[in-house]
């Protein structure tokens, strides 16, 4: 039986010793693939509905508004599920609540390959994001929280990458089922995905910093052993930091309102995730083949084999975030990416302002498109999610990723739910140059207020914002 920690100094050297020399493969290195799992539903989810759509619009004879709400349920209902995954998570823990979010998977996607209606499948779609709202939320905390410093980054990423592999996959089943109009099994398809991660779940440890919150010492002490290779001084080391950092007063809202210092790092989150959702990535993620089309893809199997060759693009360029993100840093990565996302969303409102009459011009904008997948996939897109997990204090945690992941799905929603508007009223060219003027201004706000994170351990983070450092030097 582990000590509790607050007798970690009487661990005797005989257990110093067995713990070193029961060295293994880390925990780590499994408890993150398969939490990750519900990256791959999250991105499966993105992917599918744009193959899906003009599939449903034709089952249904569904009007613009009706599939613009097809599409955006999604979102409020992910809203709905990050205000709920933080009280979960902070009751139930981590790992549980991941587990719940598998469970409105299976459920949401067989309802939605089952809807006899429009409005039917607009209510699954909702019960869905539910699921992609809770584990948005939970992923990144989760993984933050039993990740070494040193690769943090990293292993956050891989949640991203799976998100990426996970609109591949969709894509690929729309492309292979577009010629049959299957569209109930492209829904359907997550639906066993999404019972492996229930299964899996079981299988994880809890995450140390949630049972120290809960006065849970002891079994604190055995999981941290687990994630550290039964090296008992850094257990007991980052046991001990994470224990000065629950000293602060209050928490969650209680928190928020006292103390001006989680207030910043609240907003901050906020920032971040308006920033990801307005680059104009989902525009493309959600309406490609509409896209393609615009740019002079005329036949439906191209337009979706064009999406799948998209899909690959941003699954391979997230491989650069995974291995630099923990090298470069987090601000060089969105440096790059904002400023050639901005070039390209002001590149393709050019080309669609001046006319697309002919092949040379839809090919640049397919280049241009491709620029920008690119960029997007190895920066805002990962970036993001690990700066929110990285800059909350622990007693906060929970009620910070909410408000940021809730500002994420309903910047998500008006992205989704206005497109085909913005298209109609301001016409294509003036809405991709909307979407670079948003691109080129983040870059000022990443310079003025993100810190950097890496390599930093998350309470050195929080004590400094909890003193009173400024948000941009709160990091290194």
């Amino acid at each position: 039986m582990y000590q509790s920690s607050d007798e970690a100094s009487a661990v005797t050297p005989h257990e110093v010793s067995l713990g070193r020399r029961k060295k293994s493969v880390p925990i780590i290195y499994i408890a993150g693939p398969i939490a990750a799992l519900s990256g791959l539903l999250f991105g499966m989810d993105i992917g599918i509905i744009s193959g899906a759509l003009p599939l449903i619009a034709k089952a249904f004879s569904a009007s613009d508004v009706i599939q613009e709400f097809v599409v955006s349920a999604m979102m409020l209902g992910a809203a709905l599920g990050a205000i709920s995954g933080g009280w979960l998570s902070h009751r139930y823990g981590r790992r549980v609540t991941l587990l719940i979010s598998g469970v409105i998977f299976v459920a949401g996607a067989i309802g939605c390959a089952s809807a006899e209606s429009a409005y039917t499948l607009i209510g699954m779609r909702a019960i869905l994001g539910i699921a992609v709202g809770i584990s948005s939320y939970i992923t990144p905390i989760y993984l933050s929280e039993i990740s070494p410093e040193r690769s943090r980054g990293a292993l956050i990423s891989s949640y991203q990458l799976a998100i990426m592999v996970g609109i591949l996959v969709a894509y690929l089943i729309d492309a292979g089922l577009s010629y049959s109009g299957n569209w109930r099994l492209m829904l359907g398809s997550m639906a066993p995905l999404a019972a492996i991660l229930v299964v899996t779940m079981f299988f994880l440890p809890t995450s140390p910093r949630w049972l120290m919150s809960k006065g849970r010492d002891d079994e604190a002490l055995g999981v941290m052993l687990k994630l550290r290779q039964n090296d008992v001084k850094v257990a007991q080391a980052e046991l001990a930091a994470i224990r000065l950092s629950l000293q602060v007063d209050g928490n969650g809202f209680t928190l928020f309102r006292m103390n001006k210092n989680f207030r910043r790092s609240t907003f901050l989150g906020m920032l971040l995730q308006f920033m990801q959702q307005f680059t104009g990535a989902n525009v493309i993620l959600y309406y490609a083949p509409k896209i393609l089309g615009l740019a002079g893809i005329a036949t439906g199997s191209d337009r979706m084999w064009g999406t799948v060759a998209i899909g690959v693009l941003m699954a391979l360029a997230t491989f650069i975030a995974v291995s630099q993100v923990d090298r470069v840093g987090r601000k060089p990565l969105l440096y790059i990416g904002y400023a050639v996302m901005g070039a390209c969303m002001l590149g393709m409102g050019v080309l669609f302002t001046v006319g697309m009459g002919t092949a040379f011009s839809a090919w640049i904008a397919i280049a241009l498109l491709i620029a920008f997948v690119i960029s997007y996939a190895m920066s805002a897109a990962p970036v993001i999610w690990i700066l929110c997990s990285e800059i909350q204090p622990l007693n906060g945690r929970d009620f910070g990723v909410s408000c940021s992941t809730v500002t994420n799905w309903v910047s998500n929603f008006i992205v989704g739910a206005t497109f085909l508007s913005l298209l109609s009223t301001l016409g294509t060219g003036m809405t991709f140059c909307m979407y670079a003027a948003l691109n080129f201004l983040f870059i000022i706000l990443v310079y003025l207020l993100l810190p950097e994170t890496k390599g930093v351990t998350l309470e050195n983070i929080e004590r400094k914002l909890m003193s009173g450092v400024r948000l941009r030097n709160i990091g290194i």
